[in-house]
């Protein structure tokens, strides 16, 4: 491989499959422009995982910054600085509207200058980390503070790094982005579900959650889908517990591959999925899962030489009928009962709750 790469102004990515795990084998496949180096016997499952996540064409979404300075001209300075990079920027001048600012913009990273009047930037930074949702974000001090021992003090009471005012641009690009990437992939490994890589229950909820505020307040369309394998005992019970993980990671795999970027997919618990269809209603989220649903009916699995199909069923509760996360939820989930109860392998929606004989549902 070191020879193909010779003359190659871009390196060919490469994924090495070796029964060599020592060190030195790892360091020259890096340096040989490995992107990816899988022990054998292989394991296929794990083996698509990495293909997945290395060929990819979903676009990830711009990283999103807050800054939170009283200073209008310096604001404005780094707000066009960052936004040069492809950033998404969040300005705030008064210190005071933060809390506001962080539910409605859900930063990656916050860029605090750390003197301010009324409220400086230590204090506010102690305000954030006692905010649940807030509580591992990034928090980056902006200031022309050069006393190394301030700079620590600030740092210990809630900051992950110290800038000094004024800063290059190209430094203050750098230091953002490698900060949000790396948290990023840290908070991954606390939000995904480690057997399908799918946001995990709790960030499922949470997620649902600010997607149901942002609708109900920018009077957009929003719906939510509870999806379940059917019968999945009989698949586990028939061809073994690993088999029947294939089966969760290959439809965790179709939700993905089928649905928008802009949509966000949840394993709820065992073989149960939650679905956010973002800026769809009822009868478009239906019109995508019921393909979803027709297209995984299709797909053959196969286990100790023999074929099977699996169907799922689905419930989708519209959030212009159910303005609630809660009621939203257990709207989903009733109709989804009631694609069980209809024969499964279909997609249903949820009772109008206006309409007769409903209301008390």
């Amino acid at each position: 491989m070191n020879e193909i790469q010779q003359g190659r102004d871009v390196p060919l990515p490469i994924v090495f499959l070796s029964a060599h795990d020592e060190f030195e084998s790892r360091l020259e496949a890096v340096r040989a422009g490995s992107i990816a180096y899988i022990n054998k016997p292989v394991n296929i499952g794990n083996l698509i995982d990495k293909l997945d996540s290395l060929t990819s064409t979903k676009s990830m979404a711009p990283y999103r910054v807050m800054i939170v300075d009283d200073s209008v001209a310096l604001t404005a300075y780094h707000t066009a600085v960052i936004e040069q990079a492809g950033l998404v920027v969040k300005a705030v001048n008064n210190p005071f509207n933060v809390i506001e600012s962080l539910l409605e913009f859900a930063p990656d990273l916050i860029l605090i200058d750390l003197y301010m009047p009324e409220c400086n930037g230590m204090d506010l930074a102690k305000v954030i980390r006692q905010l649940d949702a807030f509580v591992s974000i990034p928090i980056v001090f902006l200031s022309a503070e050069n006393d190394l021992d301030k700079q620590l003090f600030a740092m210990g009471l809630g900051g992950d790094d110290f800038l000094t005012k004024p800063i290059q641009p190209q430094h203050l690009i750098s230091s953002v982005t490698s900060r949000i990437r790396r948290s990023l992939m840290l908070r991954s490994f606390m939000l995904r579900d480690s057997l399908t890589g799918l946001l995990n229950h709790t960030a499922i909820k949470d997620q649902l959650d600010g997607e149901v505020a942002w609708a109900i307040r920018e009077k957009k369309p929003l719906s939510f889908a509870m999806v379940d394998i059917d019968h999945f005992k009989q698949v586990n019970d028939s061809y073994g517990h690993s088999v029947g993980d294939r089966v969760i990671k290959s439809l965790s795999r179709l939700l993905k591959q089928r649905l928008r970027t802009s949509d966000l997919v949840g394993r709820y618990g065992g073989e149960e999925f939650a679905v956010i269809l973002v800026d769809a209603d009822r009868t478009t989220a239906m019109k995508v899962l019921d393909t979803i649903r027709d297209d995984f009916s299709q797909l053959r699995h196969l286990a100790h030489g023999k074929e099977f199909t699996v169907t799922f069923s689905c419930g989708i509760a519209d959030v212009s009928q159910f303005p609630d996360t809660t009621k939203l939820g257990d709207a989903a989930d009733k109709a989804l009962y009631k694609a069980k109860r209809a024969g499964r392998n279909r997609v249903m929606l949820a009772d109008d709750p206006s309409a007769s004989g409903n209301k008390d549902k």
